[in-house]
């Protein structure tokens, strides 16, 4: 009885451990981002410097500027925004890290409303 309520023990123990967040590995670099809009899987290329960051989506190339507010959050603003839709600024903030990804979590502004993605890092 001592070995399973011990083994239960570890287990809880281990469950409660943080994901990894080594996010200043991620704050700059060139990343891809694939998602399925409207039934159809899509991909982002991206580069990010400092204050920067680059984006080329079906053919279209979008540069936005980077305020980072800690080393795990930034705020994307379009910097030539295209539609009204796009003015508004996008919260990123990064939930957790492998050797070559990042998980993230992304919402408008003053929303509530948050999606989440993956990114991998590609150089």
């Amino acid at each position: 009885m001592r070995v399973f309520l011990l083994f239960i023990f570890i287990a809880m123990i281990s469950a409660c451990t943080p994901p990894q967040r080594d996010c200043e590995r991620f704050q700059t670099g060139t990343f891809q981002y694939t998602a399925v809009i409207d039934g159809v899987e899509e991909t982002t290329d991206f580069r990010r410097t400092a204050n920067l960051e680059i984006s080329q989506f079906q053919g279209r190339t979008d540069s936005a500027s980077v305020r980072w507010i800690n080393p795990c959050e930034y705020i994307v603003t379009t910097l030539n925004p295209g539609s009204p839709g796009e003015e508004k600024p996008i919260h990123m903030k990064i939930l957790s890290t492998t050797d070559n990804s990042y998980t993230f979590e992304y919402k408008l502004v003053g929303e509530s409303q948050a999606s989440r993605g993956t990114a991998i890092k590609t150089d």
